[in-house]
């Protein structure tokens, strides 16, 4: 787990400027995807091509076989897939991060001074505690973040299946070409294991989707109800 520290503590970060289900997503990505994946998925995989049996001995059929059916191991997929749906999280925090920063200075700069009309200033997106309030630029950064990572999520769950062309992993693969010189059958270990394992992170991935979506609507339309109260609170003054 200690490559993953690092991602950890900068995700960690954005919980702090995440809405509920922002933190439910956080919880879904650590728990069942990088702890399972750093704590078990290696000891199922291991050496792929080294635990792939080959009914031929032909020299470099297997790599021929391994490399054509597995451009990219499914662990290394699984990474990538991590580290670059995590991306525009990230991006939203160095926001969040730029803007508290901004508004501490205008705190010490303009604290008990006055505008041209005479109103004292005060910044409009976070309080003295750090914490900010989603909305502007802000809730725009938010909203984009997420449905970059439903695109991103997507464009993953349907390129494992067109890269690999499976979703359960198959007992064994034929294969003829290159240093194949006839059709070979080559066996894969504990193929049942890894297909729960592909399974699952699947189902991960497609509840990230959905956690994603749903955070995106609940935001829309509680921001629609505010703007409908606001309005309801000006016609009543008036």
């Amino acid at each position: 787990m200690g490559e993953w520290s690092m991602l950890s503590e900068m995700l960690d970060k954005v919980q702090l400027h995440s809405t509920v289900l922002g933190k439910v997503w956080m919880s879904v990505l650590f728990i069942f995807r990088i702890f399972i994946l750093a704590a078990g998925v290696d000891q199922i995989w291991g050496d792929e091509q080294a635990n792939m049996d080959c009914n031929t001995n032909s020299p470099g059929c297997k790599n021929a076989c391994y490399d054509a059916s597995f451009p990219i191991s499914h662990t290394r997929f699984w990474v990538l897939q991590i580290l670059i749906v995590s991306t525009p999280t990230l991006i939203y925090l160095g926001h969040v991060l730029l803007v508290i920063r901004q508004e501490n200075k205008l705190r010490r700069r303009l604290e008990l001074k006055c505008d041209r009309n005479g109103l004292i200033k005060s910044p409009k997106y976070s309080d003295e505690h750090g914490k900010v309030r989603l909305k502007g630029s802000l809730l725009v950064s938010y909203m984009m973040q997420l449905l970059v990572k439903v695109l991103l999520e997507v464009a993953f769950i349907v390129g494992q299946y067109f890269i690999y062309d499976f979703i359960f992993m198959p007992d064994s693969i034929t294969f003829q070409g290159g240093s194949c010189q006839t059709p070979t059958n080559c066996f894969i270990s504990r193929p049942t294991e890894k297909s729960v394992f592909i399974v699952f992170m699947l189902a991960m991935a497609v509840l990230s989707v959905i956690l994603n979506i749903v955070e995106m609507l609940y935001l829309m339309i509680s921001k629609i109800g505010a703007r409908k109260r606001r309005r309801s609170a000006l016609l009543l003054n008036q």
